[in-house]
């Protein structure tokens, strides 16, 4: 059994999650900006479908990717100085920041499968974009040819960071998305982004599992730091973090 939340109620102690299915700790009908950020200061995530309540879920062990981790293959190395290389011209590949966050949020939802499911629900999107107009949510966009075909959001608290959803419609366009984010996120001094989830896929990227009670340790001195200088970023095209020589560049071997 899990705790059903009222309004307002606070969430029980991340202890007390469920192990079968792992990290399930509380439901509810409540989904706002301030809910949001209140569980994400906790380590607590929402994931459902459409026609549920409100699940509230916090992982033991949790996935992380430390940005210093961050895996660069050969063929994603070429795709990076294409990307560099494309920095002045309108016609390739262009890197933004928050140029578009509830576009990036709709695609993400967009259907993956034959079965066509996803939790990123319009109240979800609702409630993610309030967070993002608040500053506590963020996107990066990759454009190609003037046109969206790439990017992620997540959840930005003190010094933490929470991925949580990323979409590719052109080869390599999420991962460009991800490297310019941790090239960000290292320069700024943020240690750790947390992925929830262990994927195949996010473990290949340098993704690793951790228990929770070090998650937990992580974000309790990170997300009461002041926040990161989005502003620095936004309304400029980011394709030259990208190079070789650009803060935060010393990605390990392939």
């Amino acid at each position: 059994m899990i705790p059903w939340l009222a309004p307002g109620q606070p969430f029980p102690p991340v202890e007390t999650a469920l192990t079968y299915p792992n990290g399930l700790l509380a439901a509810g009908d409540e989904l706002t900006s301030a809910r949001l950020r209140e569980a994400y200061r906790e380590g607590i995530f929402p994931w459902y479908s459409e026609g549920e309540p409100v699940l509230w879920w916090s992982t033991n062990p949790r996935m992380v990717l430390r940005p210093q981790d961050l895996r660069v293959s050969r063929s994603l190395r070429r795709r990076l100085r294409e990307v560099v290389a494309d920095e002045a011209r309108e016609d390739g590949w262009q890197v933004r920041l928050d140029a578009d966050f509830p576009a990036v949020m709709r695609a993400c939802a967009a259907p993956r499968d034959a079965q066509g499911g996803t939790w990123i629900t319009p109240a979800v999107i609702d409630a993610y974009s309030a967070l993002a107009r608040e500053g506590n949510a963020h996107s990066v966009e990759v454009f190609h040819g003037g046109q969206l075909c790439g990017g992620l959001y997540g959840v930005s608290l003190g010094a933490a960071f929470f991925g949580e959803s990323m979409f590719s419609l052109r080869t390599d366009a999420s991962k460009i998305a991800l490297a310019t984010l941790v090239r960000i996120l290292r320069s700024e001094g943020c240690t750790v982004i947390d992925c929830q989830q262990a994927t195949r896929h996010l473990a290949s990227l340098g993704a690793a599992p951790i228990p929770r009670e070090q998650f937990c340790r992580i974000l309790r001195e990170s997300r009461d730091r002041p926040g990161l200088p989005w502003e620095r970023y936004r309304g400029r095209v980011l394709n030259g973090l990208l190079a070789p020589d650009a803060p935060g560049t010393q990605d390990p071997p392939a």
